[in-house]
């Protein structure tokens, strides 16, 4: 979105149309829209403004539910937000800490900002993006009106360095890691972040502060006395959290946090634990979650659920307790096959295996290769584990176990 297509949309006339455009799902839709909207006299400007964020909103229901309804985006924007699930969590965390003005440094659209609001806190949401400040100036106008819930909520367009924060009592820094564009963005290395990351963990030695990163983040370059927090969202590792000062927990230094649904599960410690001694094959096999693959806590889930990894350096965990746990995937072992396709292939037509999850760790195996080459039929189901074990491609055959 550029500045002409931002002012266009910015209306009474661009709101009202993009509120009575509905759904726009497919080419066809977007085809046949923009043809009707120009064909009614509304100028291009507005009608690419329009059918984008109509897009846009669609594809923000993941990360926002309802709220998307009457947000606007960029395509960047929306894609490095963070999931307003996720966002509250954070927000209470600050919240509890007796935080009650908060800076929101490359607050994007304002994702973090709307939760840090709802929780009645004060906010500065500072963007280096003028159209980017302007939907984020949008997005928390509910909180700007006077007498409104968590009133005191400020935006600006500034870089972040040039911010004063003596009213604040803590920030939070979601340094830019793509680059600087509204549409298709691009990977950064993290020396050119922005704001460059020496800054921003400078100002978090001296400020109460959480750090967004990356959940692949080089862990040798996070600050040594800082708390740091993988979080894992259905099943996806999303992000790392850099927690300092009054915002870190006593004696936490690592955490997974697990959202699943509207359940929240976390694992805390004081540094790395110890791996278990790796164990033969059991009747059960876990896959632990990436938050606490990550966060490097696998030897604390292991030993809750009696197991140990199926080989060094391996994260899947076997035992033979019918246990399971919210940081996993547990599956039951049926048996081991042949790892080469051809022999594996025969081996699941006469199982009658027809529906294959596959799953890997250790092995360079393309699943979606595999499965063609497996020529699957059958009306039975089951989950392919293929890793190494003993230094060899091992094929595991499991069913899953239901969640508690």
């Amino acid at each position: 979105m550029d500045s002409a297509e931002l002012d266009a949309l910015l209306t009474r006339e661009g709101l009202a149309l993009l509120d009575a455009l509905g759904d726009v799902d497919s080419a066809d839709d977007v085809a046949r829209t923009v043809s009707r909207l120009r064909a009614a006299g509304h100028s291009p400007e507005l009608v690419s403004a329009v059918v984008g964020q109509a897009r846009l909103r669609q594809r923000a229901t993941a990360k926002f539910g309802e709220f998307a309804d009457r947000m606007l985006f960029t395509r960047a924007g929306l894609e490095q937000a963070t999931r307003m699930s996720v966002s509250v969590h954070h927000a209470r965390r600050i919240r509890q800490a007796g935080i009650e003005r908060v800076a929101d440094l490359g607050c994007g659209i304002g994702g973090d900002s709307l939760a840090f609001a709802a929780l009645g806190m004060g906010v500065l949401a500072v963007d280096a993006d003028p159209v980017t400040a302007a939907l984020a100036a949008y997005n928390l106008a509910p909180f700007r009106a006077e007498g409104a819930e968590g009133a005191g909520v400020e935006v600006r367009a500034a870089r972040a360095e040039e911010v004063p924060l003596d009213e604040v009592g803590a920030v939070w820094l979601d340094p830019a890691r793509r680059t600087a564009r509204h549409g298709e963005t691009a990977r950064v290395a993290a020396a050119d972040y922005s704001p460059p990351l020496d800054w921003v963990f400078d100002l978090a030695g001296r400020v109460p502060a959480g750090v967004k990163l990356g959940p692949g983040h080089d862990r040798d370059a996070l600050p040594e006395h800082a708390e740091t927090q993988w979080i894992s969202v259905d099943g996806s590792t999303v992000e790392l959290v850099v927690w300092t000062g009054a915002l870190a927990r006593e004696g936490v230094r690592r955490s997974a946090l697990v959202l699943r649904g509207d359940d929240a599960h976390e694992l805390t410690a004081a540094a790395d634990t110890a791996d278990e001694p790796v164990r033969a094959l059991g009747a059960f096999l876990h896959e632990p979650e990436g938050a606490v693959i990550r966060a490097r806590l696998i030897g604390d889930v292991a030993r809750a659920l009696d197991a140990g990894p199926v080989a060094q350096g391996i994260a899947y965990l076997t035992g033979d307790a019918a246990a399971t746990s919210p940081f996993v995937s547990s599956f039951r072992v049926r048996e081991t096959l042949p790892a080469d396709p051809k022999p594996l292939a025969k081996a699941l037509r006469a199982r009658g295996i027809g529906t294959l999850e596959i799953k890997k760790r250790g092995v360079d195996v393309d699943p979606a290769t595999l499965r063609k080459r497996l020529s699957l039929k059958g009306d039975e189901s089951a989950t392919l584990i293929l890793t190494r074990i003993d230094g060899r491609r091992t094929a595991i055959l499991a069913d899953r176990v239901p969640r508690a």
